[in-house]
């Protein structure tokens, strides 16, 4: 009982136009038809009169044929009339649609900007902007220092090594050469002496002359 007295919406009123105007389309095909038949029946019937030299009868014939063409016209008129209609009502309820939408939309934007603050939010947007290249700084510096403290570490470790590779080869050699001094300063302590000396500074300097280093 509720669904007698509940009042129609558009597209409800729509879609009973539509259904309207499907069987009125409908209907018109049906006439057509027929007046088709009939067409050609009276001039089957002309063409019967024809030959028997009934020429009376042949012209009350042809004045019907020419009504019933006539007519079959106007329904291919009228079946355009309801074709424009229905289109007409769905672009009319497509306009409906489209302006409730807009609506809508205008209301949110409206609730939306009450609640929005232009001020606050380009405020907002600048401290973010300041922050980002705050963090963008900071974040090179540390790479920056990062990258100065391993480069420094690693040179300061190779110079080192090589240092101590030229001190050990050149240990090595003075080692050798004091070893061998006893024995050959038995007879000349004194000249043994002096000839270790210089070439100890010798082999020394040659050592360094091989690894490069002034």
């Amino acid at each position: 009982m509720a669904s007698l007295f509940k009042k129609k919406t558009v597209d409800d009123i729509i879609r009973e136009q539509s259904r309207e105007m499907r069987s009125t389309q409908r209907q018109i095909t049906r006439d057509r038809g027929a007046l088709e038949k009939q067409e050609k029946q009276l001039e089957a019937e002309i063409k019967k009169m024809a030959k028997t030299g009934n020429m009376g009868a042949c012209k009350i014939l042809a004045k019907q044929l020419v009504q019933l063409r006539q007519q079959k016209c106007r329904t291919y008129a009228v079946s355009s009339k309801v074709t424009s209609m229905s289109t007409q009502t769905q672009v009319m309820n497509s306009q409906m649609k489209m302006a409730g939408a807009m609506a809508t939309t205008a209301k949110t934007m409206q609730a939306v900007n009450k609640k929005m603050d232009p001020q606050k939010t380009l405020k907002t947007m600048q401290d973010f902007q300041k922050e980002n290249m705050k963090m963008g700084m900071t974040e090179d510096m540390i790479n920056d220092t990062l990258d100065d403290i391993f480069e420094g570490s690693g040179d300061e470790e190779e110079s080192q090594d090589i240092v101590n590779q030229v001190l050990d080869e050149i240990g090595i050699e003075i080692s050798g050469k004091m070893v061998k001094a006893p024995a050959a300063g038995k007879s000349l302590p004194g000249a043994t002496s002096s000839k270790q000396a210089n070439i100890t500074d010798d082999e020394i300097e040659r050592q360094l002359r091989a690894l490069g280093v002034d």
